[in-house]
C-alpha cells in the first residue's frame, strides 16, 4: 500500500508507530488495574526539646546553690529539687532505652564520668596537698582501694572531713563541704545500671513498682536496720529518690496520661500533707535549723514523690518558650547544657567566697561603712555566680566531650542575626 493510500484510509506506517512508541510510552502501553500509589514514608522526626522540663531542671540547680548558701529550710519544701532533677533523668534514660540497654548505660556513663574525672582531677591533689591520706581511714590499707571510688563512683568517693586550711583561708571542713555533690553521682550511677530493669517492671506492673522504693525507705529508715557502712548508704539514696526516677520513666512512656485527670491533683495533695505529718512528727537534730525535710529520708522521699507527680501531671510540653519565658532562654539553656558541672562546682564556688570575704574585714572603708555587706548572707551568693561562670568556662566543655560535641567554653545561645528582642 502506497503512502498515499494509508493516508487516505487513516493507516501509520509501521516505523512512524515504532516511533512514537518510543517517543510516547505511555500511550501504547497495555491498560492496568488503577493501584493505589504507596506513600513515601515521611522521615522520621527527631524530638524536640521540651522546654518545660529545662525549667524545671534550671529551677532546681538554682535552688540547690541557693539552699548551700542560705540553709533555709523551707526552700525543699517550695521546690524539691533533687526528686525534680531525678525524675527528669529518669525521663531521658527511659526515652533513650528504646535503643540497645548496653549502649544506652555506655553513653549515660560517658556523660556522667569525664565531669566526675575532671572534678576529682582538681580536688583530690589538693586534699593530699593539705594532708589528707591512708591515716584518714580507719582501715589505711583500704584507703587506696576506696580511691578507684574517685574512678567509678558505685559508692562515695572518699575525702577528707578535717584538713589544713590552706594558711587558715579556708574552713578545715572545705573538702567535705565541696564533695556535697558526690552522693548524687553515686545514686545517679546506680539508677543508671537498674534502669532497663526498672523500666520492664515499670510497664509490667506500674503502680507496684512506682511504690517499691517508697516501701523500702520505710523499712530501711524504721531502726529495724543497721544504716551504717556504704552499701547502706547508697540505699537510703536509691530508695528516697527510686520513685521520683519511676515517675521520670512512667511520664516518658505516656502512663501518666491514662490516669483520669481529676485523680492526680485529688491524690497528690494527700501525699504532701502526709510527708510534711512524717517530717513535723520526726525529731529535730538542730534546734536552731528546726524540721529540715533533707534530713529525714522518708518524709524527702514521699514530698518529693507528691510534689513530681504534681508537676509532670502539669507537664505543658513547651517545644517553644510562652512569650513570658523567652527573656530567659539563654540562661536557662546555658544551664541546661552545663548541668553536671555547674552542679560539681557550685559547692567549690561558695567555699571559695570566704578567703575572699574575710580580708575585706581588715579593709578601713568596708569596716566602717559596709560591715552589713561583709555579714550579708546574700554576698557570698553574688561572689558565688562569677566563680560558677569561671568553672563553666574552665571545666564545662568536658561535658561537649563526654557528649560527642563540638567544645564550646561559654555555650550561651546568641540570637539569630537580624533578630531583635521583641518589646511586648
Amino acid at each position: 500500500m502506497s503512502t498515499s493510500e494509508r493516508a487516505a484510509r487513516g493507516v501509520q506506517d509501521p516505523s512512524e508507530t515504532m516511533a512514537l512508541r518510543v517517543l510516547v510510552p505511555s500511550v501504547f502501553t497495555e491498560p492496568r488495574d488503577p493501584e493505589p500509589e504507596e506513600e513515601a514514608p515521611a522521615p522520621a522526626r527527631k524530638p524536640g526539646r521540651d522546654r518545660y522540663l529545662d525549667l524545671l531542671r534550671a529551677l532546681a540547680l538554682v535552688r540547690v546553690v541557693i539552699y548551700h548558701n542560705f540553709s533555709w529550710t523551707w526552700l525543699p519544701i517550695v521546690f524539691p529539687s533533687m526528686g525534680v532533677m531525678f525524675a527528669l533523668a529518669g525521663s531521658l534514660m527511659a526515652r533513650s532505652l528504646n535503643r540497645p540497654a548496653l549502649s544506652v548505660i555506655r553513653g549515660r556513663l560517658r556523660r556522667l564520668l569525664p565531669p566526675m574525672w575532671l572534678f576529682g582531677a582538681v580536688v583530690v591533689p589538693l586534699m593530699i596537698l593539705e594532708g589528707w591520706g591512708p591515716h584518714y581511714n580507719h582501715h589505711p590499707h583500704w584507703w587506696w582501694a576506696e580511691m578507684a571510688f574517685w574512678v567509678l563512683p558505685l559508692s562515695e568517693p572518699p575525702f577528707g572531713a578535717s584538713l589544713h586550711t590552706f594558711g587558715g583561708h579556708l574552713p578545715a571542713s572545705w573538702a567535705e563541704q565541696i564533695s556535697v555533690p558526690l552522693w548524687y553521682l553515686r545514686a545517679y550511677l546506680w539508677y543508671v545500671l537498674l534502669s532497663p530493669l526498672m523500666l520492664k517492671a515499670m510497664r509490667k506492673l506500674p503502680w507496684v513498682t512506682l511504690l517499691v522504693p517508697l516501701a523500702l525507705a520505710f523499712f530501711i529508715n524504721s531502726g529495724l536496720v543497721d544504716q551504717s557502712g556504704r552499701l547502706m548508704e547508697a540505699a537510703t539514696d536509691f530508695t528516697t529518690f527510686g520513685s521520683c526516677w519511676l515517675l521520670g520513666m512512667a511520664h516518658q512512656e505516656g502512663l501518666l496520661r491514662r490516669i483520669p485527670q481529676y485523680v492526680v491533683p485529688s491524690l497528690a495533695p494527700l501525699v504532701l500533707m502526709f510527708g510534711l505529718w512524717w517530717l513535723l512528727r520526726s525529731p529535730v537534730d538542730n534546734p536552731r535549723i528546726g524540721h529540715d525535710l533533707e534530713a529525714v529520708p522518708v518524709a524527702q522521699a514521699i514530698w518529693s514523690f507528691g510534689a513530681v507527680l504534681l508537676l509532670l501531671h502539669l507537664s505543658p510540653s513547651w517545644e517553644q518558650w510562652p512569650k513570658p519565658l523567652e527573656r530567659f532562654n539563654g540562661v536557662i539553656s546555658l544551664l541546661n547544657s552545663r548541668a553536671v558541672t555547674v552542679y560539681l562546682w557550685h559547692s567549690f564556688a561558695l567555699v571559695l567566697t570566704e578567703p575572699l570575704i574575710d580580708p575585706l574585714w581588715s579593709n578601713t572603708f568596708f569596716y566602717a561603712h559596709a560591715q552589713w555587706l561583709l555579714s550579708s548572707q546574700w554576698t557570698p551568693l553574688f561572689l558565688a555566680v562569677p566563680l560558677i561562670c569561671t568553672a563553666i568556662v574552665l571545666f564545662g566543655w568536658i561535658e561537649d566531650v563526654a557528649a560527642k560535641r563540638r567544645p564550646r567554653l561559654f555555650p550561651y545561645p546568641r540570637r539569630p542575626k537580624g533578630r531583635r528582642r521583641s518589646r511586648e
